[in-house]
């Protein structure tokens, strides 16, 4: 066995896994959203995810891990054997699909972009408790 072999061998089994994190992700993902899957991270104020809208959360991180493993897989096909100027340019294409496509599953799943900050968890606690006096206030 030489080194390109091992390298392809390696290229082969990435991608697999990543074939297999979508396609069990998305099996897993169905009775996981009819339980009633909420993320932890969901502002105080929004309403509970509806079964859908829990599947394609979960179906598209799936996806995203998968396009990652995919990704790899081939830049260590491309990288270790034998780089030629059309393998890599072949390379760069896949790869800027894929990044495009992963940019566009986290717009969709989190509803920011990746390099976006999230939200804080509470507005009103960060305002030192006036909003707490506000709405009592308001009370009386």
């Amino acid at each position: 066995m030489d080194f390109q072999h091992i390298i392809e061998e390696i290229g082969k089994f990435m991608d697999f896994a990543g074939v297999a994190v979508m396609v069990i992700g998305a099996v897993v993902s169905i009775p996981m959203a009819l339980r009633g899957y909420q993320p932890r991270r969901l502002p105080a104020d929004a309403e509970p995810m509806t079964v859908y809208r829990s599947y394609r959360q979960l179906l598209g991180r799936s996806i995203l891990l998968g396009l990652e493993l995919l990704v790899a897989a081939d830049i260590i096909r491309t990288v270790a054997v034998t780089p030629t100027y059309e393998s890599v340019g072949v390379l760069a294409l896949i790869v800027l699909i894929r990044t495009f496509l992963s940019f566009s599953l986290e717009l969709e799943i989190t509803g920011r972009w990746p390099w976006q900050k999230e939200p804080s968890p509470s507005r009103s606690g960060s305002q030192g408790g006036s909003g707490n006096r506000d709405a009592a206030a308001a009370d009386t």
